[in-house]
């Protein structure tokens, strides 16, 4: 294992390292989902396929 990466799991033994990062991931994971859901807007999907991303996307926040 390179020197970052024992380093980066080592930081997360640090819980307030770990909450931020967690906080961050999460964000980052909403941020795709939703740039991936305006794609399918702006190229007019089916509703029920928007619907369904809505839902995932919903899930993913009450679950983080």
């Amino acid at each position: 294992m390179n020197t970052a990466k024992k380093y980066f799991q080592k930081q997360l033994f640090i819980s307030e390292f770990e909450q931020t990062y967690m906080e961050e991931k999460v964000k980052l994971d909403i941020e795709y989902q939703l740039e991936d859901l305006k794609k399918d807007i702006q190229s007019c999907k089916p509703a029920k396929e928007i619907i369904k991303k809505i839902n995932l996307i919903e899930q993913y926040v009450m679950s983080a």
